[in-house]
């Protein structure tokens, strides 16, 4: 792409200034501008060249123009261009989503081959069953107008299908696309076969006036084929959403404090380390940095999984993307571009979603030598008609008893046996409330021996909520409550905001605070009536030099407990304490018990503090215990696990969990928590009901029992009908399967997977 001066988009850089095609490119240069200048630059405008061309070797954490296309089954196989894996023939997806993207132009191609051609499919179905009933045509006539309504069917709609089969042939490996291009073209070309020349045929082929034509057989299997994969290519643009939600917290500007004082929007990639920025209430923080002036309570929970929002004062670090919820804050940048955090954790879900063991269905497993085996059968059959047959006709025979094979063969059946299964399943998932993301969830599930779970979210209700109050010597536990709701009014602090909640449900009249002011991050001050209130932590009495030594045992205990403990004094004398916790959901024990029973070893990871963390799991009866994890402890805990030879779960909620929920064989995701932690994990607890994780592995069970069944079906109807169609029984009986016997041998054979499919709806879980 040709960059001249005259482009209004340009950055300067150690004295020389750079031009862009675009604010794309510039902000890409900006973010990491070394990275695209590593080769002496021969014009101003080389920069956007370079851009493009010395930096190749991108690794997932970089934004670059080039994008690197990777096979979701082979991740091995990498290039710079969109295409088909040379190895499965599924399409190649981006390492990396932009988070602004179009829409899959193979999705979109699909889309458009499917419903343009969908009419041509019924109606040469239609005839086919029905029209020699109807007597709308001479019966030689309706082959030819079945095949003229079928060439677009098959030679444009079902061209991606046989592109992908002749790759197969050429790169040695088959697969499915090499039956389904088999099966098809050879319906095809035999039903054509019989329509221009019906002559060459037998009599006994001769059915109601004309050589039986199965142009039905081809459509049916390229509409279907191209349905699948639309619904498939759908499924897998969401293994991306993970990485497009975390891209998306990132604010997309920062107010930047200039040297004489005055502040100004800018864009986020115009940040540079050591930028002042201003954080007003409400607004995300930009960058990773360090707070040099104000102070206020950030949530952080979005990425550290902490319930509660944190108290940063000056010299504290903050996170970007994390969320300033009510004072305001200066702080100093430290960390931009993919340094940061955020950026950190991206890469670390893009690299464990690629790096987890492709899936291979029983099918695929078999589907090679499934291939060979029938194209050997099919030319043995053609050469040994051929030679060896009824004189006069041999080679006819040899071309029909061929294509029988090959239509016998066709994959319909053994394309259906694990789709079907996992599409009853995942249906039966839902009215359980259990949503997986693609087969391999359902297939790895059963198969789990360890399940690391997250606190926040997942064993306790993520929340803040009123645990209770301790009334100090001559005080009433109802008006320490009452007084501190009353005081807590003037704060949007959560904590507050659970004190407040808790006077109303009890009917608690409040009173207006007096006075307020916020004590820095450690508490509230105000007068209510004639009394002057205090509340806040240890730090906030200290400062006033009221002693809490009366209530030490009380508040060490609900900590112990996983507790948020408050003092309130008043008129300068400890009235009582109050806590606020995360509790436990309801359903936690049971779902625990249950997981124990069946043989699962339950390790805890959080990123909440160690005393909380055994606390919560004490009560739990849970022996393993990790607190104080950030994002990348909890990966690295899944690979450890995995290493010693355990099938791993992870179940979570939050940002913080998504890598480790990426990474784990099965990654478990809360329905009430982050849409990011969903977009990583391949099952979801709609309610955040543990005991889903129960009723999931019965039905990964069952549903991979019946996907044995189909295939069984699938290959005994081939085992029977191949060795017929080829006419094996024919030198002792006189039988010979033809064409159209097989087509209906082959419809049998789907009939009845999709029968024992639908079994699965009534298992009970």
């Amino acid at each position: 792409m040709t960059v001249t001066e005259e482009s209004k988009y340009h950055e300067e850089f150690k004295g020389k200034t750079y031009f862009f095609c675009s604010d794309k490119c510039q902000s890409k240069f900006h973010s990491s501008p070394v990275q695209y200048i590593a080769k002496p630059a021969t014009t101003t405008a080389d920069a956007h060249t370079q851009h493009h061309q010395t930096v190749q070797h991108v690794n997932a954490a970089s934004t670059t123009g080039t994008t690197i296309y990777t096979c979701p089954m082979h991740p091995e196989i990498r290039q710079d261009h969109p295409g088909n894996c040379p190895k499965c023939g599924m399409t190649l997806e981006p390492l990396i989503p932009e988070l602004e993207e179009d829409e899959n132009p193979e999705l979109r191609d699909f889309r458009r081959r499917f419903w343009w051609t969908l009419p041509l499919t019924i109606i040469v179905t239609f005839l086919a069953m029905f029209g020699h009933q109807m007597n709308l045509f001479n019966m030689a006539v309706q082959s030819w107008i079945e095949l003229v309504l079928s060439l677009p069917i098959v030679l444009w709609a079902g061209w991606p299908f046989f592109s992908r089969g002749w790759q197969s042939v050429v790169n040695r490996s088959p697969n499915m696309w090499t039956l389904i291009g088999l099966g098809t073209g050879a319906a095809f070309i035999y039903s054509v076969v019989a329509t221009i020349a019906p002559q060459i045929f037998p009599d006994s082929f001769i059915s109601m006036g004309r050589v039986a034509v199965y142009f039905e057989a081809s459509a049916v299997i390229i509409s279907l084929t191209l349905l699948g994969q639309i619904l498939e290519l759908k499924a897998r643009s969401q293994t991306s959403a993970a990485i497009k939600s975390l891209l998306g917290l990132a604010p997309k500007t920062a107010r930047r404090i200039l040297p004489d004082g005055t502040e100004e929007d800018v864009p986020l990639t115009h940040v540079h380390v050591g930028d002042l920025l201003r954080i007003r209430p409400g607004e995300k923080v930009p960058v990773d940095g360090v707070i040099t002036e104000g102070s206020s309570s950030v949530d952080e929970s979005m990425l550290t999984g902490e319930p509660l929002p944190i108290t940063k004062r000056i010299g504290d670090k903050v996170i970007g993307a994390t969320l300033n919820t009510n004072g305001s804050l200066i702080m100093r940048s430290e960390k931009i571009g993919s340094s940061t955090m955020l950026s950190q954790i991206v890469q670390m879900v893009a690299q464990a979603q690629r790096s987890r063991a492709p899936m291979q269905r029983m099918a695929d497993q078999v589907a090679g030598w499934f291939v060979m085996a029938v194209v050997a059968i099919a030319l043995l059959t053609f050469f040994g008609w051929g030679l060896f047959g009824p004189e006069e006709s041999s080679w006819v025979y040899a071309l029909i008893n061929a294509v029988a094979v090959l239509i016998i063969a066709c994959p319909c059946a053994l394309g259906l046996a694990t789709p079907m299964s996992i599409m009853v399943a995942t249906g039966q998932g839902a009215t359980h409330g259990v949503l997986f993301r693609d087969a391999a969830a359902i297939e790895n599930l059963r198969k789990i021996d360890t399940l690391i779970i997250d606190k926040t979210g997942t064993l306790t209700e993520g929340r803040p909520v009123f645990d209770r109050v301790v009334a100090a010597s001559g005080f009433d536990e109802s008006e320490v409550l009452r007084l501190a709701a009353s005081l807590d009014q003037g704060s949007e602090h959560p904590l507050a905001e659970a004190i407040v909640n808790a006077a109303h449900e009890r009917g608690l009249p409040l009173e207006t605070p007096d006075n307020f002011e916020s004590g820095s991050g450690i508490g509230v001050r105000g007068q209510v009536g004639d009394r002057q209130l205090a509340l806040g932590n240890t730090a906030l009495m200290e400062q006033l030099g009221i002693s809490v030594q009366s209530l030490i045992p009380q508040a060490e205990e609900l900590r112990s407990e996983g507790a948020s403990v408050m003092h309130l004094a008043i008129n300068g004398e400890l009235a009582g304490l109050l806590a606020v916790s995360d509790p436990i959901k309801k359903n936690t024990p049971e779902a625990l018990a249950t997981l124990k029973e069946a043989g699962l070893r339950i390790v805890m990871a959080t990123g909440d503090g160690l005393t909380t963390a055994r606390s919560v799991a004490a009560r739990l009866g849970i022996d393993e215990v990790h607190g104080e994890v950030k994002p990348a402890d909890k990966l690295e805990l899944v690979s450890k696990l995995q290493k010693e030879g355990r099938i791993v779960a992870m179940a979570g909620d939050g940002i913080n969990d998504a890598p480790a929920l990426a990474k784990a064989d099965v990654g478990i995701a809360m329905g009430t928590g982050t849409d990011v932690a969903m977009n990583s994990a391949q099952v979801t607890l709609v309610k955040g009901d543990l005991r889903g994780i129960a009723v999931a592995r019965s039905l990964s069970e069952a549903t991979v029992g019946n996907m044995k069944q189909n295939l069984m079906f699938a290959f005994l109807y081939n085992a029977l009908g191949i060795p017929i169609a080829a006419g094996v029984l024919y030198p002792f009986t006189g039988w010979l399967l033809s064409p159209m016997i097989a087509a209906l041998a082959m419809s049998l054979s789907s009939a009845s997977v999709i029968t024992n499919a639908l079994r699965l709806r009534h298992k009970k879980l």
